[in-house]
């Protein structure tokens, strides 16, 4: 997984892994979710994948559109 950079300094994320239609996220607890265009949303993933490689933004927005719509906790 890449480290998320956390630019703001206050992500409840750790680290992500892009795949093609998926990301999958690490948060500060070590629990891993995959997100998927089929549970997410294409367009979600997209600005995800976005955020996620920006390092800033990603928690929250997971927090305030995605919520509970992951494909699986992998971990």
């Amino acid at each position: 997984m890449t480290p998320y950079a956390n630019l703001n300094g206050n992500s409840g994320v750790r680290a992500y892994q892009v795949g093609t239609n998926l990301i999958d996220v690490q948060f500060s607890d070590w629990s891993v979710y995959r997100y998927t265009y089929s549970s997410t949303g294409a367009n979600y993933i997209e600005e995800m994948k976005r955020l996620a490689i920006a390092g800033r933004g990603l928690n929250s927005f997971i927090g305030k559109y995605v919520k509970k719509n992951y494909a699986a906790k992998l971990r």
